[in-house]
């Protein structure tokens, strides 16, 4: 039955990575993978949760017992990544549709392209250290697009972002899902996670970008005047509040986690009302109580790629049947047993495989095979741990469906996989490659 489970989600992968060829939404394989690996799944329930999860579970409750403690399960993981990235979109669309973020776009602002190719690189990689890589992703996507208008250069500034939101989680400890779990558990702190890859994340985006200057000649065309939220009677003292609002509310978000004990997804859900009530307040005193004003929340919450949300809702489903039937950790054991230990092939084999599986259940895995020991490779800050965290994270960007960044980037931007298959991923390939040389040389000269 495994060997059946996995088949399917190859075939449904694939449909995925074929959708520009198939011409059907992402979004509908992915759904139909999960369906059918959690029927597969159901089939031989028993001995999947006797031999994974060491429970015996009569036949009659089988269903029940599932459903309760395996299914909700999983579906409130995903539930909780799906209401933040819901949350998060919405708020950076009432940011920009009420000019937020004209004062970023004003700084980026040049018609050098390779000068504004290093600007939103490191914007972007240095925002998602703070943010996360999603949040992030969806920031710098709407300023590019107040930026540049020629779409073949807008597919290269992407993908680009894409490589550099998820670098720059990678040295962060709340920069990214993966990191978040590995500081959590304590198998990295803050102090050693950034000291450590601070450089390799760099390295890992600098190369790429050097790379890609030689794709763009040429000057840039300069913005129209009018754009998105420019023509609001918002003040610029009231954009700057709404900019604070959300940006600020966002950078919150990891903070309000510490003091309250609950998920990000209530975090964003706080800001969201915040933000929601701030601009109402504006609207009403200038006199704007139509709810049909086209900047009103109400109004920018029928913009949410909802194909993008079921998408995640998806694949993260169908992965989670993987995770049940212990193909996951199987994967990573023989990996182990066939690298003779050797944590640098490990852990770059494992990031490869993140662009292609979901890297929150390989991590996930991974954290389940080994214990945090007290010297050595495995204790905290060990080299396996961290290497880990980076190739979990930059690792994800060598396929555009390989990371939350790349998915959002993705229906955004209407970004193909087999063009970013061609163009960009042996280019991401060179830079995780480079990033990890630069941890290699680190570790070497006792840094």
């Amino acid at each position: 039955m495994v060997t059946i489970i996995v088949t399917v989600f190859i075939l449904g992968y694939l449909c995925i990575a074929l959708e520009s060829v198939l011409k059907v939404n992402k979004a509908a394989p992915a759904l139909l993978m999960c369906v059918a690996c959690w029927v597969l799944y159901m089939l031989d329930a028993g001995s999947f949760i006797e031999s994974f999860r060491g429970v015996s579970v009569a036949a009659g409750e089988l269903s029940q017992w599932v459903n309760e403690h395996i299914l909700l399960s999983h579906l409130g993981d995903t539930c909780e990544i799906l209401f933040f990235l819901m949350g998060a979109m919405t708020i950076v669309e009432i940011v920009d549709a009420n000019g937020g973020f004209n004062f970023v776009r004003d700084r980026l602002q040049t018609t050098n392209k390779h000068a504004l190719l290093w600007r939103i690189t490191f914007m972007t990689f240095f925002l998602s250290a703070v943010l996360d890589n999603l949040t992030t992703s969806i920031v710098m996507i709407m300023v590019l697009r107040k930026l540049v208008q020629e779409p073949k250069d807008r597919l290269i500034y992407a993908s680009l972002i894409i490589l550099a939101a998820n670098a720059g989680g990678a040295f962060s400890p709340i920069g990214d899902v993966t990191t978040i779990m590995l500081w959590i558990k304590g198998n990295i702190t803050t102090v050693g996670v950034i000291k450590e890859l601070l450089i390799p994340s760099i390295v890992s985006v600098v190369v790429p970008t050097f790379l890609l200057q030689f794709k763009l000649k040429g000057e840039l065309s300069k913005p129209q005047a009018a754009e998105v939220g420019d023509s609001l009677q918002f003040s610029k003292a009231e954009r700057t509040t709404v900019f604070c609002l959300g940006v600020g509310g966002l950078i919150f978000v990891p903070i309000f986690r510490f003091l309250t004990g609950l998920p990000p997804f209530m975090g964003i859900l706080l800001v969201l009302g915040l933000l929601w009530t701030t601009t109402e307040i504006f609207y009403r005193s200038k006199g704007h109580i139509e709810e049909t004003t086209q900047q009103r929340v109400t109004q920018l919450l029928t913009r949410i790629d909802m194909s993008t949300i079921l998408f995640f809702l998806g694949i993260l489903m169908a992965v989670a049947t993987l995770q049940e039937t212990g193909v996951l950790t199987s994967f990573g054991r023989s990996l182990d047993t066939l690298s003779g230990g050797n944590h640098y092939l490990v852990t770059g084999i494992i990031g490869v495989v993140s662009s292609i599986v979901d890297n929150v259940p390989l991590v996930a895995g991974c954290m389940g095979m080994y214990d945090v020991a007290a010297t050595g490779d495995f204790a905290v800050d060990g080299i396996f741990w961290q290497l880990l965290a980076y190739c979990a994270g930059v690792g994800g960007s060598m396929l555009i469906i390989g990371s939350a960044a790349g998915v959002v980037v993705m229906g955004l931007e209407k970004i193909t996989f087999g063009w970013y298959l061609r163009h960009f991923s042996w280019i991401a390939f060179v830079g995780y490659l480079a990033g990890m040389g630069a941890y290699w040389v680190e570790k070497a000269l006792g840094l």
